[in-house]
Formats: structure tokens, sequence, C-alpha cells
């Protein structure tokens, strides 16, 4: 039985130009040993698996090999090449820094760099993972490095630059690598699975590819594993998405055309298939928003090129981008980053996700109701709000609610007195002191007063009712500002908004609103802000109008007396309460 050699080593190119996505670099070396402008030291730096020691070892064969080709690679059968092949050259060290990273390892390396070549022209010092040797290491190495004797190069490679210190930077050509493009890696899979006999899909290999995060060695053991799995050596995209226990984008569509539809039902559905598969829940609304902001990215076809997937996926970003507006997306993504962000600290994650969801099935029916002109007929109106609060339910026999342009109040039963003093309805005034009436009744700037309708069909006609010509001037009628806020406030359900809310602004004269919040409060507000003011001015038929936001200090009473500072103690902690029972102790106030 033959031993099994694994892709990543069987397959490891032994030419510059069979290096993969690392052509920047590559032809640098290849006209550096061209016109023969070969730096002392060089310094490779880059993500794991995308051929640095590779580019190491290949650079130092061709230096030292005898008769390089017309291209400037190494001709693979000189006594130098296949010394190298055998890994027995005596011109070529390979120093593992992870492990040997004291002074001493150092200087055993300077002592070695004395002694000439035996054979060949160069003696080449490959050192790995360099950013692992100690700052002692490092000092002890400056001066080789800086002059070495002319037969001597090294080359270093490490995955983190930044913990090199800038006195051995400043010494070497740095090479920075690049993570491999997903194409260029699903191509290199497919020309090691024909040379492998494997059959395969496209998509298969394109997962391999997304799933390895621009490092060909990830992608090699991943291939690996997977042709391994399948028995008669065939890779489909189902068996890659099982065992690379990848969500397949088909999830994502489904989600995003049932927020878009308002279907709440199915978007929790598929999230209930999701998490039942044992997918984690954090990686599911970290891809639902790199979903919409690729959606986002395919609202123009210029800049499809940037997601890294296939033609067919391409085509399915560019179907359902024409469905989804950018405001959605952009609501969208904004609701499920903060809940990425809260996740790990949710005590309920599932809630948390289902909540997002929730949130972003409704945006539809806000953006909506904000692009709603004020003439909109009175039946679209209906419709709308239909969609956007449930009618609260009727008594049988009670009479249809009226607004107050279509006939007076109708005098109540008694046995709805309670309601009515509760929140009473508003009197219907045809004269033209009507809002001076109106405003002598309302209550003051503090709060939200109870005279005020509670029935959103009420809260729409007073609107109507308050919308006339003198709102069209600079001037604002308070009143038709506070019955756009409670008309706001029924349709806006959010908690931080509602609380938000409850503070009136100030109604100047200049079309003005200023808010007087904490600064908890103001952030809460920069939230909607835009689509607040887009509303009112809609409404009111004023586009002067503007909301300023001022800071409310909050006052902190500080403990004065000793009875003070007992009592905020034991707000803090109980146990001095008890503490103080035990032992019998009085205080005076």
């Amino acid at each position: 039985m033959e031993s099994y050699i694994v892709s990543a080593r069987k397959y490891r190119p032994l030419s510059f130009d069979s290096v993969v996505g690392q052509s920047h670099v590559t032809t640098t070396l290849k006209n550096a040993l061209k016109n023969k402008q070969l730096a002392q030291a060089f310094l490779f730096c880059g993500p794991r698996g995308v051929g640095k020691t590779t580019c190491a070892r290949i650079l130092a064969k061709t230096i030292n090999c005898l008769n390089p080709t017309a291209d400037y690679e190494a001709c693979g059968v000189c006594e130098s090449c296949t010394a190298f092949a055998r890994n027995s050259s005596l011109n070529i060290y390979e120093l593992d820094a992870a492990s040997n990273n004291s002074v001493d390892d150092i200087r055993n390396l300077v002592e070695q760099v004395r002694f000439p070549p035996q054979i060949g022209k160069r003696k080449v010092y490959i050192i790995d993972e360099v950013h692992m040797l100690s700052t002692a290491a490092f000092n002890a190495f400056l001066k080789t490095l800086e002059e070495p004797p002319s037969y001597v190069i090294f080359i270093l490679a490490t995955t983190e630059k930044h913990k090199i210190i800038p006195t051995i930077l400043s010494r070497c050509q740095i090479f920075d690598f690049k993570r491999i493009e997903v194409q260029d890696m699903a191509n290199h899979l497919e020309s090691i699975a024909h040379k492998e006999e494997i059959g395969y899909q496209k998509e298969a290999l394109e997962l391999i590819a997304q799933k390895a995060d621009g490092g060909l060695r990830d992608a090699l053991s991943m291939f690996d594993m997977l042709s391994t799995f399948s028995p008669d050596r065939q890779l489909s995209l189902k068996t890659a998405l099982d065992n690379l226990h990848v969500l397949d984008y088909d999830y994502y569509f489904q989600v995003t055309q049932a927020l878009l539809q308002e279907n709440m039902a199915q978007a929790l559905l598929v999230l209930d298939d999701i998490l039942r598969q044992g997918f984690d829940g954090h990686e599911f609304i970290a891809g639902l928003s790199k979903h919409f902001r690729d959606l986002l990215v395919c609202q123009d076809e210029k800049t499809v090129r940037l997601l890294e997937v296939s033609e067919r996926v391409q085509k399915r970003y560019l179907e359902q981008a024409q469905e989804a507006s950018p405001s959605f997306l952009l609501s969208g993504l904004n609701l499920s980053n903060q809940a990425e962000v809260q996740y790990k600290t949710s005590k309920n994650p599932r809630l948390l996700l289902e909540l997002a969801l929730m949130k972003i099935a409704h945006v539809p029916s806000v953006l909506n109701l904000s692009q709603l002109p004020a003439n909109e007929k009175e039946e679209n109106a209906d419709s709308l709000k239909k969609k956007v609060a449930k009618p609260e339910p009727q008594k049988t026999g009670e009479p249809e609610p009226k607004t107050l342009s279509q006939a007076p109040v109708q005098t109540k039963p008694k046995e709805e007195n309670a309601e009515a003093n509760k929140a009473p309805a508003p009197q219907t005034d045809t004269s033209q002191n009507s809002k001076k009436k109106r405003a002598t009744t309302s209550p003051p700037s503090s709060d939200i007063g109870p005279n005020l309708p509670l029935s959103l069909d009420t809260l729409q006609a007073e609107l109507d009712q308050s919308d006339t010509q003198e709102n069209a001037q600079t001037k604002l009628d308070r009143d038709s500002v506070r019955v756009f806020f409670e008309f706001y406030k029924k349709i806006r359900t959010e908690g931080e908004v509602m609380r938000v809310l409850n503070k009136f602004p100030e109604v100047k004269e200049n079309a003005l609103l200023v808010f007087h919040l904490t600064e908890g409060e103001m952030k809460d507000f920069e939230s909607f802000r835009a689509h607040f003011e887009d509303s009112i001015r809609k409404k009111l038929r004023n586009p002067k109008i503007q909301c300023e936001v001022k800071q409310q200090k909050e006052q902190k009473v500080r403990p004065y007396t000793n009875y003070q500072k007992y009592e905020y103690l034991s707000q803090k902690n109980p146990v001095i309460e008890k503490l103080k029972d035990i032992l019998g102790l009085d205080l005076d106030k």
C-alpha cells in the first residue's frame, strides 16, 4: 500500500509560474533574478496558507540553480535542484523561529554564516515565523542581517509583521502576500480534481474556496476531507454543505423574500429550520447582515463584481435586489447589525433574533406610510391603517365612530361614561374659534394630555382638520403638532421611540421644534429623526419644519447628611439595613 500524501504537499508549487494568486510577488522576484539585483534580506508577510514559505523555497532553489531557464525558473535537473528535491542541499537552511527563538539559536546561525558555500553560488537562510524571535534574539541578529557576507541571502517569513521590531523591517525588502481570490482558488481546485479523477460540482469547489477565507492550504485540506468522505469520489454541493456546516445562500434568499412580503410567520419558520439543523444563531444574523450588504452592492450592476460568488448566485442577487428598495436594505442592515452586536450579551438569543426579524418585516409598512401624499384618497388611507394597526374591537350595537368632519359627536350611553371620563372624544366646532378652543383646553407642554382621541381613525380626522392653509406658513399650530404626535406614536410601536415621544417639544414661531432630551434619549431620537421630520412636514404641509435637540442635564442628588449616606448605601446593598437591625442601631435624620 502506497503512502498517502495530502494535496497541500503533493501539489505544492515548484516554480514561480505555478504559484496561485501572487503574481505581483513572483513577477518582481523573477525580474530581480533577471537583472541580478537581489537584496541581502527579504521579508515575506501575509495570512496563513497563501504561499510565503513556498515562494521562499522556490527563490532559494532558483538562486542556486546551475542552469536556469530563459524566464529565470529553476531547471529542476541540475545537481543543486536534485539535492534540494531530496532535502539534502548544503546551501539552503531552514530555521523554525517558533521553536528556535533564543539568543543562542541566533548566535549559532551567525557562526554558520561565516563559512562560504562549498558547492554552488549562495547560501540561503529561510527563517519561518520570524516574529516569534525574542527581542534579545532580534538584537543579536541585527548586524548580520544588515551587512551579511556577499554569498549569504536571508529570507524571513511571518504572518504577523506588526510584531517585528522596526530595526529589522528597515533592513529587509518587504513583500506583502494577499489573500487568494475565490475564483483563482476554485480554478486551482478544479485542476487538482481533474488530476485526481474526482467528479465535482463547480458550486462545491466555490463553496470550499469561500470557506477557506483566502488560504489555499485550508482549501486543499477541506478538498481532501470531502473527497475522502464521498465513497464514489463525487464532490457535490450538498456534501460540501453538510460536512463544512455552511448555511446555504438559499436560506438568506428565503428569509429576505418573506421580509419583503411582510410575511413574518414564514421568516420565523425559516429561522426555526436553521436553528434545528444546529447552526449558530450568531452565524445566521452575521450572514443576514452580509446578505443585505450584497443586495445593496447589487443595486448597481457595475458593483456586482465585488461579490465573491458564482455567476448563478450573482443572478439571484440581481433579481432580488430589484425587488428591495435601498431604504429597506439599509434599515434591515441596521437592525441586523444591532442584533449581531447584542447577541453575545443577550440572555435569550433566539428571542433577540426573532425580534429583529419582526422589526425588519414591518419596515415596508413604515416606508409606505412615510411616502403617502397629503391628499391621498380616504379609502387608500384606511387600507393602510388596517395593515399598520389593528382596529379596536367594537361592542355589538355600538354605532361606528365618526370623524369630526362627518357629523357632530354623538352622546354616549351611561355605561360608557367611565371610558368617556378617561379619554373624552373631541367636540365638533364649525366656527372660526374652534382652534382657539382646542388650544385653551390642551394640556401643558410637559406631557401628552388625556383629552386627545385614542382611535386611529379619529386621530387621522383630527390631523386632516388641523391641516389648513395656516400650517403652510412659517407659524406652527401647537395643537396640530400634538395631534400628529399621538398619530405617530400609534404607528410607531418600538419601546425606545415611545419613550422619546413622551416628551413633547417646544413649538417655536419659526417652524422649529425643540426637544429637551437626555444623552441616551438623544441616541434613540437620532435613529428615527429623518423619518420623523419627513412625516411631519408632509402631514402638516410645511416644508420649513426643523427639529433641534438640546441635551437635558441629569441632576444627581449627592448624599450630605449621615442618614442620607445610610439610605444611599442601603439601596446599593440591602445587607447594610439587616446589619443595622441586628446591631440595634438608630440614626438621626
